[in-house]
């Protein structure tokens, strides 16, 4: 099921998420969810409170931009080990039709559990690295915005409020001329 996705400065995207016991079908439920609005959305990366949902699971494909990578799931992902340093020019799903550059590790690796509740660690480079600090970020209350300078956020969080106010508006009106349609009465 594709999911609402929260819009950054929504509070939930603040609040640090909570480890998961274990993966069972509740939780296989959400990563399936996470990953269809991901596609949905044309991201490479989804996080759970991105679409309000308290938990530590991200879903990443960087495949569509990274030869060679598929479909992964992290349930309570830790980043052990990093290594280097490189810039990338980042969005986010919460934060839509932005871009900065945000310094991030080159080379990091990670432990998680798979979608079966399996533990692996993986050794990530290039996109899926930058995917991976991003969406962990996420589960730790920091967005890519909070990397930038005090005026390139404050910027941006306007932007924002603003896409939120049209977009309420919008679903106001929809709702509006819906009740005047025939077939809603």
């Amino acid at each position: 099921m594709i999911r609402e996705i929260v819009i950054w400065p929504d509070p939930i995207l603040k609040q640090v998420a909570k480890s998961v016991d274990g993966v069972d079908d509740t939780i296989q439920r959400l990563l399936d969810d996470m990953s269809e609005t991901m596609y949905a959305a044309d991201g490479v990366g989804l996080a759970a409170p991105q679409i309000a949902e308290g938990h530590r699971c991200i879903v990443i494909d960087t495949s569509p931009r990274q030869e060679g990578q598929k479909l992964i799931h992290l349930v309570n992902p830790e980043i052990v080990k990093t290594e280097g340093v490189t810039t990338y020019t980042e969005g986010c799903l919460s934060v839509p039709g932005e871009a900065e550059e945000v310094e991030r590790a080159a080379k990091v690796w990670v432990r998680a559990l798979d979608y079966f509740g399996k533990a692996y660690e993986l050794e990530c480079e290039g996109l899926l690295s930058i995917a991976v600090q991003h969406e962990c970020d996420h589960l730790d209350g920091t967005l890519f915005v909070d990397h930038l300078s005090s005026l390139k956020r404050e910027i941006i969080r306007r932007r924002m409020k603003r896409l939120k106010e049209e977009r309420a508006s919008d679903r106001a009106e929809s709702i509006r001329t819906a009740a005047q349609h025939k077939s809603a009465l």
